[in-house]
C-alpha cells in the first residue's frame, strides 16, 4: 500500500504528538461509533486482527474498551507501526499486542494469520485499487475462524453515487491522483464478500456518510 504515503491534501493526515504518537483527528472522531459497531457485531472474546491500523489511536482505544479481545494491530508503514506501539505504551490494555508488518493488499497473508475471530479495517478501501480491495477481502475470508466477522468501515458510493458534495469532491481528488483508487460501491463490496465465501450480516449507517459493512465466515 505505498500510495498511502502520497495521498492528496484532502485525505486524512496525521500530526506528530508526544512520545512519538501520531494523531489523526478523524480517528478521534470516529472511535466511539466504530466501538459501538464492534460491540454490537463483534465477539466478546477471541482474536482480532486490525488491518492498516494507522496511527494506533483505534487499537489503543478498542483494546482498552474490549479486554476480552486479543488485539493485533498491523501496518505496512514503519513510522506508523512505531506510533501504534507508542499509543499502546500509554494504554491500559495488556491485551494489545505490538504492531506487526502486514500488507493487507498482498496475497497470502490469510493463511499466515488464520484463526481470527474478527478482522477490522477502517478507512482503507477508498485508498487502494479495486484488485487490491478484492485481495484484501479474499485473504480476510481465509484468515477468519468459523463464524468470524469481517468489519469494514469507511466511505462508499451508494449504487454508484456519492452521498454528498464533499464525498464526491474527495473521491474526485483521489482519482485525480491515481485513477485506480477512490470510493468503492457498497453493492460491489458486498458482492466481493459473497464471492469470497462470506455471508453479509449487516450494513450500518455511520456518522459523516460512512458505512459499517459486517460479514461473517460460515460456521
Amino acid at each position: 500500500m505505498p500510495r498511502r504515503d502520497s495521498l492528496p491534501d484532502t485525505a486524512s493526515v496525521a500530526t506528530t504528538g508526544d512520545a512519538g504518537r501520531l494523531h489523526a483527528p478523524s480517528a478521534e472522531r470516529n472511535t466511539g461509533p466504530i466501538l459501538s459497531l464492534i460491540r454490537h457485531h463483534g465477539p466478546a472474546t477471541g482474536r482480532v486482527l486490525e488491518l492498516a491500523s494507522g496511527t494506533g489511536q483505534h487499537a489503543a482505544a478498542f483494546a482498552a474498551a474490549l479486554p476480552g479481545l486479543d488485539w493485533q494491530p498491523s501496518e505496512i508503514d514503519p513510522a506508523r507501526r512505531a506510533s501504534i506501539d507508542a499509543w499502546a505504551a500509554g494504554a491500559d490494555a495488556p491485551n494489545l499486542r505490538p504492531a506487526i508488518a502486514l500488507d493487507a493488499t498482498a496475497p497470502g497473508w490469510g493463511a499466515t494469520q488464520a484463526g481470527q475471530d474478527m478482522i477490522l479495517t477502517v478507512n482503507l478501501l477508498h485508498l487502494i485499487s479495486t484488485p487490491e480491495a478484492r485481495t484484501l477481502i479474499d485473504e480476510a475470508a481465509k484468515a477468519l475462524a468459523p463464524d468470524g466477522r469481517l468489519v469494514v468501515y469507511g466511505p462508499f458510493l451508494r449504487s454508484g453515487e456519492a452521498t454528498s458534495e464533499g464525498d464526491a469532491s474527495f473521491d474526485a481528488s483521489l482519482r485525480a491522483q491515481d485513477p485506480e483508487i477512490g470510493y468503492k460501491d457498497d453493492f460491489d463490496v458486498i458482492d466481493w464478500m459473497h464471492e469470497a465465501g462470506l455471508i453479509l450480516v449487516d450494513v450500518v449507517e455511520m456518522p459523516a456518510n460512512n458505512l459499517g459493512i459486517v460479514a461473517r465466515r460460515p460456521a
